[in-house]
């Protein structure tokens, strides 16, 4: 079978997705049909809004799909009349048994962790937050149950100490689009041999990584330095950790906090509070152990910037976080 021979469609919807799709595009596979989230209003201004691969596979020409519902009888007969061998998903929608069933070579996923570890929604953040020292992608073929089939092959990274989750997200969107890649590449040989996960090294520690929400994201002083800074960096610069900006006993609104260092890890304190050195720019905030110092803030009604930047023009007497 040649790459032209294999007609593939491609469910994905974020950038994370679009490094593959664009890979398998330009790599000479005959993709016959790309499916996506329907178009949804997004910013400030609510204008309706194409999702990262859509914009791709309509720049290149690609069949675009966007179903309201993945088991709405019209969508299920047009995707079935593609007569496509392989599905390919990644960053999409739970689907639902008839689609995933549909092509004759089965339907793989790209999973952005190394699984049976963090299953779910959130598995690059979640990895961040837990302060893992690796991570990866692993590629596996769709059952029932969510993040739970047969691995095909997996791939690790080391994850730096201070590194946020932005710089781990676009590695991994590489190295996921290179197994990706590979992945379709056995397919075609026919040399695959997948593993059941309760076989994988790590299966003891099966962990989910459930959706972030807004008080997801929220810093809890009382728990240590480290904890703190991996919160924070593990959220990076999107969607963000936040925290209560405080001016003695009056709040002033939230504050976002992009980039923390541990500056102490032993000494107790109390938990927000804040020192704050004007000369050199630097604000250091008492955990429930050690402290964590503050590099970069958006206060209320400002933009991202160095956190002496904007102690600079900050006029509040008695600065502290809750």
């Amino acid at each position: 079978m040649t790459k032209q021979d294999l007609k593939i469609v491609f469910l994905g919807t974020p950038d994370f997705a679009v490094e593959s799709l664009r890979r398998i595009h330009e790599g000479g596979y005959n993709v016959v049909g790309v499916v996506t989230m329907p178009d949804k209003p997004a910013g400030r201004g609510k204008k309706v809004t194409a999702s990262a691969v859509k914009e791709y596979a309509v720049a290149n020409g690609l069949k675009v799909m966007q179903p309201e519902k993945l088991k709405d009888e019209a969508f299920v007969d047009e995707l079935r009349g593609l007569d496509a061998d392989l599905f390919v998903v990644i960053a999409f929608r739970m689907l639902p048994e008839v689609v995933w069933r549909m092509p004759r070579l089965g339907t793989f996923n790209l999973h952005a962790s190394l699984l049976p570890r963090y299953r779910g929604a959130a598995p690059i953040n979640r990895a961040v937050m837990n302060g893992d020292s690796e991570t990866g992608v692993t590629t596996f073929f769709l059952k029932h149950e969510i993040d739970t089939g047969d691995v095909i092959a997996r791939e690790k990274i080391s994850i730096g100490p201070d590194e946020n989750v932005g710089s781990v997200h676009d590695r991994l969107m590489m190295l996921g689009a290179e197994l990706t890649l590979s992945t379709i590449e056995h397919i075609i040989k026919g040399d695959l041999k997948p593993i059941p996960q309760s076989e994988m090294d790590g299966s003891e520690i099966a962990t989910p990584a459930p959706k972030i929400f807004k008080e997801t994201c929220r810093v809890d002083w009382s728990r240590s330095a480290r904890e703190v800074h991996n919160h924070v960096r593990g959220l990076s610069p999107y969607p963000t950790a936040w925290c209560e900006l405080m001016d003695g006993d009056e709040l002033q609104g939230t504050m976002k906090v992009y980039a923390t260092k541990v500056v102490d890890e032993v000494s107790e304190g109390v938990p927000g509070r804040a020192v704050v050195n004007r000369v050199d720019g630097s604000i250091t905030v008492e955990c429930g152990q050690g402290k964590v110092q503050l590099l970069e803030v958006q206060a209320p009604g400002k933009k991202c910037m160095p956190t002496g930047d904007w102690l600079r023009g900050c006029r509040m007497e008695q600065i502290g976080f809750k």
